[in-house]
């Protein structure tokens, strides 16, 4: 294993590699198109059932209750049964989910299957992390898991930009109709050209592992295996996967980047959530409220794709930190202008620039500390507990809400959790260096 680890490691990126990660990319857009989806539709939702603040936030924070289920329970399956036909089921799932939302004959009902979307969503994405991971170079693996990271806003922007249009001409049904069949058209594309991944099929060895190996060998441009190369210790894990994360040395950075998770995502899902509603709680229109949460997101793809440049030179640990710091800033500075057209759109393009720096940061942390084994479980789990996060703040943003507090006050308070994250991130290094066996390498 280490040298086919070694040679994918240090050798250079194919056409293959890239069309893996271009694939995991497309994945990722599917995960902000639905999360915003609620976000761009709750305007026209709450108007049709008359919902008031609490409601939208429990349709809120009901998918993201059911990605939390999948990123903690479905996830660490695809470290036993593979990581491709995790995504596929998952795919299936998120297809249905977004279809039956259409037909929602009420807010339960609706809240409901956005759970299940949720499951689906959730348990994808910890899988498609890996793959990004283990499919890179040494060189280019924070760079490409900061360009995974800005798939997020591209399907936030493009979503957006599609939901505006069915808003105003086929009413809120139609946005979720979209995303059910764009989510169904990615299962044919999966499964001709995602592959599984080369540390599963050494470690957990499933039926025909050296013929999938030999042949993930050959499109890469490699030689073939004779036979499989022995295992070492501790190259598998028996039994439970999460447990494993506790045990040689990996409880403190994985209590660490739990902590970190949690914190950033309970801003950035406030941040994503509620953003196009306040500004127009804020008075501004629909549309300009729409228009506000696309240049969000038009800032992530910025930031993403810088992140992921200045990742070539510079220690991931380093920029995540920057990113969080500044992250924190223009929350406040966006509750501050909130109630100005002009400077609350170029407050809007900051927050966003900086808000998927910060997640690009803190996914590239995990597959670095992790080894294949627990590598899904280890993403699920981090991203998981960071749901949790992200469950509570929708929910406490609306409360907050109907107790009288004022939109700009919100994203003052919202704000505080990044600086903690940033912390929690600086005593990650300390941490990483302290884990035996992970590509500590790829963090700096």
């Amino acid at each position: 294993m280490n040298d086919i680890r070694k040679t994918m490691d240090e050798g250079p990126m194919t056409s293959f590699q890239w069309l893996a990660i271009a694939i995991c990319i497309m994945l990722i857009m599917l995960d902000g198109f639905d999360v915003l989806v609620m976000a761009f539709t709750a305007s026209a939702v709450a108007a049709e059932w008359q919902l008031n603040g609490a409601q939208l936030g429990v349709l809120f924070s009901a998918g993201l209750i059911g990605m939390a289920i999948g990123s903690l329970f479905v996830a660490p399956v695809a470290d036993r049964r593979g990581r491709q036909p995790v995504i596929v089921l998952c795919l299936v799932v998120v297809s249905a989910g977004m279809l039956l939302s259409a037909v929602a004959r009420s807010h339960i009902e609706l809240a409901v299957l956005r759970a299940i979307t949720g499951v689906g969503i959730g348990g994808m994405l910890a899988s498609v992390g890996v793959i990004t991971s283990e499919y890179s170079s040494q060189k280019w693996r924070s760079t490409a898991i900061a360009l995974q990271a800005t798939g997020y806003p591209i399907g936030a922007t493009l979503g957006g930009l599609m939901a505006a249009w069915l808003l105003g001409h086929h009413g809120w049904r139609s946005v979720f109709v979209f995303g059910g069949l764009a989510t169904a058209l990615m299962i044919p594309v999966v499964l001709w050209r995602l592959p599984e991944s080369v540390d599963f099929l050494l470690g957990r060895r499933p039926a025909r592992a050296l013929d999938k190996l030999n042949r993930l060998m050959a499109m890469m441009g490699h030689a073939a295996l004779a036979q499989l190369p022995a295992q070492r210790a501790g190259q598998t894990v028996q039994g439970n996967t999460v447990a494993a994360l506790f045990r040689n040395g990996l409880a403190r950075p994985t209590l660490i980047l739990w902590a970190g998770f949690f914190l950033l995502m309970f801003s950035v899902y406030f941040s994503l959530s509620w953003t196009p509603k306040l500004l127009v709680q804020a008075g501004m229109s629909t549309q300009q409220g729409v228009t506000g949460g696309v240049l969000l997101n038009l800032g992530g793809i910025a930031g993403g794709s810088l992140f992921g440049l200045l990742a070539l030179k510079l220690r991931l640990k380093h920029l995540a930190v920057g990113s969080l710091l500044l992250y924190a800033l223009f929350t406040a500075l966006f509750g501050a202008a909130s109630a100005n057209l002009g400077f609350a759109f170029a407050a809007a393009v900051g927050l966003g620039v900086f808000l998927f720096a910060s997640m690009a940061g803190l996914y590239g942390l995990v597959p670095a500390t992790y080894p294949a084994a627990v590598r899904a479980t280890g993403m699920g789990w981090a991203i998981g507990i960071g749901r949790i996060g992200a469950i509570v703040a929708p929910f406490m943003a609306g409360l907050l809400l109907d107790g009288g507090w004022s939109p700009a006050s919100l994203y003052y308070v919202f704000a505080l959790p990044l600086v903690a994250a940033a912390l929690a991130v600086l005593a990650t290094g300390v941490a990483q260096a302290q884990v035996p066996g992970a590509r500590v390498a790829s963090a700096h």
